[in-house]
């Protein structure tokens, strides 16, 4: 049993031989103070006074150590927690995964902690951190179990309050604090009228105790603020769905969704190990249908429980339903949609209407034009919609200036559009959305178009688009909504508007070479040309379409096929330039069979579109047609005939008398002077190589990310062979960034392995 703190700062007292009235005059302590401790009328002094006591006394550690703890027993004796009040919730005993932020609420519990132990005075800040997150991702089963964790920390106890942040009336601070110092042990009659007042004896009592506080469900930093203590070895845990940025030195912990394999883990936990290995493959496809969402697999399990003849896998073809997904996770007064229903009628009028609205959006992101476009807000009012979605854990932004639902929050947005909207309505948002759409993605292509370039300057549609990188980076970041967009519009039979913006997409789609989408692009606008009867149009796009399965699906035959129905219909009506393009996209298609037949029929292709070039006017045309000869002989073995043929190919294109667009020769001339190097390269001599690689990436006027990445990839093979190790490095890195940004990943990789392969040169070792 511990003496009480009066009987022993009496006896500490005696045995340094002092009187009240000298320890009062060493200590700074008055007498009557000092009298009162002594008799016990006084059980519960400061810590500040304590430290002066035992500094006059004065006493070594342990008897420190002593008296702070008789004085922290007279605290608690004189204010013992109410039984029952405040007590932490039940916690759930298969709580699975938060390894992390658990591991992170320790050391800043064990912060205060080792404060403490350490005797330091209580004027540092309390400790408070704030956990954030949607509903239904686990912040309040995260807080009990960390109360549960934390308690061998926080002798004093662990109190919990449910802040009712998402009720129509929040519980309010005053009432807060009444309830809080209730259950730290302040009788009602001794608990002050004013929230101010009672703020500032809570702060009190707290700055003594070793006590976690956890504040669940917060609406707003106004109501919080005034529940966080001052100083002392006390934590403060909160959670909220809004991030409560507005509070001031407080660590902020916001919860993502589980990783898939914690998901698959709580189901497994939930519904039992038997059940859950019979039908693996369904808890895993469950996991996913809840999107890893902690409430949508407590539900699903919970239902599994409450059906022992149901498979995770019959549960999962009924969550499979998207139309009835959200309304399926339900168990007894547990609702994923009630959770999400929370939050939403947090939202003001303009950002309900975006959230339903964005429902309609076919990409997985979006940006703030597009929100703009879909609720006819301006560009601020949008923006502040979508923060304000994010902050109540309906939206996720990824990085600045995108966003994203969860996928059970898609569900929902789309059930209260179909709920809150008239379809009339819900229409003429989606075909404002997509002709919006369409209308950038066409303007944006036509940049890297020789015959456009810049959009008009009355061209005003949100975005900017003032050069090729901004194109280039919207065409990308709304790719998938773009290209939803024109399914729709190919669905409707609007054959012209498809075959615009395919056309636009011509030379774009050399920039972004490996997107999956441009086979169905160039095969939509391919049959929007048939449908409108245009042969001329219909071979373009076949040429297109044979491009698209050569470079990026490697399905040569049919790029081949594809090539030669075009060169077909150009015959039918007499179009010599696709005809001659018609025999470039067959002769690289045939390259992609690696046989020596099939290269010599290329070359004869080749040589066949060089002979019609000159007659249609196409001078780009005549010179991919020779490069592309070039590269035939370099693949038949035949390099010194290859080398020659491309340096009079050289000279030809640097004579002014060539003609044709600066940009498109200069692309032309890299192209050429590549295979120079080449060339050279096969035939070992490494320096000509080097410099013709050089040369070809001076004259790459039109960037193509993944031409320049080729040939600084095989300008830093041939440096290697030079023994130029630093700039063979350079060389490597700057290919390595072009392939990254391309994504191109098989080829990063790959030049990744050779930039490690290449040592950096260090400086000799000291011999002495």
């Amino acid at each position: 049993m511990v003496e009480s703190f009066g009987s022993l700062l009496r006896s500490r007292r005696q045995a340094a031989g002092l009187t009240i009235e000298e320890l009062s005059d060493a200590s700074g302590v008055s007498v009557r103070a000092i009298s009162d401790m002594e008799r016990g009328i006084s059980r519960s002094p400061q810590r500040r006074t304590v430290e002066a006591l035992a500094e006059a006394l004065p006493l070594d550690d342990a008897q420190r150590a002593a008296l702070a703890q008789a004085a922290r027993a007279g605290r608690l004796r004189q204010d013992a927690p109410a039984q029952g009040a405040c007590e932490l919730p039940r916690g759930v005993g298969d709580f699975t995964g938060r390894s992390r932020e658990l591991r992170t609420l320790r050391d800043l519990a064990a912060r205060a902690a080792d404060a403490e132990a350490a005797g330091e005075p209580a004027t540092g800040a309390a400790v408070v951190a704030a956990v954030s997150g949607a509903a239904g991702i686990g912040k309040t089963a995260l807080a009990v179990r960390a109360g549960g964790q934390l308690a061998d920390l926080f002798p004093d106890g662990c109190f919990y309050l449910d802040l009712r942040g998402m009720d129509p009336i929040p519980l309010d601070s005053g009432t807060a604090l009444s309830r809080l110092l209730t259950a730290l042990g302040v009788a009602e009659r001794r608990i002050p009228v004013s929230e101010e007042d009672r703020a500032g004896h809570y702060r009190a009592l707290l700055r003594e105790r070793r006590c976690l506080i956890i504040l669940d469900n917060a609406a707003h930093e106004s109501q919080v603020r005034p529940l966080l203590p001052s100083a002392g070895p006390v934590m403060t845990l909160i959670t909220s769905r809004r991030p409560l940025a507005g509070l001031e030195g407080v660590h902020q912990l916001p919860l993502a969704h589980l990783a898939a394999d914690e998901a698959a883990a709580l189901l497994r936990s939930i519904v039992g190990a038997e059940r859950a290995e019979a039908d693996p493959d369904g808890v895993a496809r469950v996991a996913s249908l809840c999107g890893n969402l902690p409430l949508a697999l407590r539900i699903a399990g919970n239902r599994l429980q409450s059906r022992p003849g149901w498979t995770a896998g019959h549960l999962a073809e009924r969550l499979g339903d998207e139309g009835r997904r959200v309304e399926s996770l339900s168990a007894g007064d547990l609702s994923v949609a009630a959770a999400f229903a929370l939050s939403y009628r947090q939202l003001s009028s303009p950002a309900r209407q975006s959230f339903r609205r964005l429902a309609l959006a076919a990409a997985p992101d979006f940006g703030v034009p597009m929100t703009a476009v879909l609720t006819e807000l301006g560009l601020a009012d949008a923006e502040d919609a979508l923060e304000e979605l994010v902050d109540l854990g309906l939206l996720l932004s990824p990085f600045p200036g995108r966003y994203r639902f969860h996928d059970l929050v898609r569900l929902f947005a789309r059930a209260r559009l179909s709920q809150e909207e008239p379809i009339e309505a819900q229409r003429r948002a989606r075909r404002r959305m997509d002709e919006w759409l369409l209308e950038v993605a066409t303007v944006a292509g036509r940049w890297f178009e020789p015959d456009y370039g810049a959009p008009p300057p009355d061209w005003s549609a949100l975005v900017e688009l003032d050069d090729q990188r901004q194109a280039r980076e919207w065409l990308m970041a709304e790719g998938e909504a773009w290209f939803a967009a024109l399914r729709t519009a190919a669905g409707l039979g609007e054959h012209a508007r498809v075959v615009e913006v395919a056309e636009a997409m011509h030379w774009f789609s050399d920039q972004w070479i490996h997107w999956e989408h441009w086979p169905e692009i160039f095969g939509l606008s391919a049959a929007a040309a048939h449908a409108m009867d245009d042969r001329k149009q219909e071979a373009v796009h076949l040429n297109y379409l044979s491009w698209a399965r050569t470079h990026c699906q490697a399905r040569y035959d049919e790029a081949e096929a594809t090539a030669l129905r075009a060169l077909e219909l150009a015959r039918g009506v007499g179009d010599l330039r696709q005809q001659g393009w018609a025999l470039i996209y067959a002769a690289w298609a045939l390259w992609g069979r690696n046989d020596r037949v099939s290269d010599e029929t290329a070359l004869d292709h080749l040589r066949q579109a060089a002979e019609l070039f000159p007659e249609a006017g196409d001078r780009e045309g005549y010179a991919q047609a020779l490069i592309g000869a070039g590269h035939c002989l370099n693949r038949l073995g035949r390099v010194e005939d290859a080398v020659r043929h491309n340096l009079a190919l050289v000279d030809r294109l640097r004579d002014p008398a060539f003609g044709g667009s600066p940009d498109l020769v200069g692309q032309a001339l890299a192209m050429v002077l590549d295979q120079v190097g080449d060339g050279y390269r096969a035939l070992g001599r490494w320096q000509e190589a080097a410099d013709h690689y050089r040369e070809a990436l001076r004259e790459m006027r039109v960037p193509i990310g993944r031409a320049m990445a080729t040939s600084l990839t095989k300008l830093g093979r041939a440096l290697v062979e030079l023994e130029q190790v630093e700039a063979a490095r350079e060389a490597f890195k700057e290919a390595l960034e072009l392939y990254e940004a391309a994504g191109d990943t098989d080829r990063a990789a790959q030049v990744l392995a050779e930039l490690d392969a290449v040592r950096p040169l260090t400086a000799p070792q000291n011999a002495g």
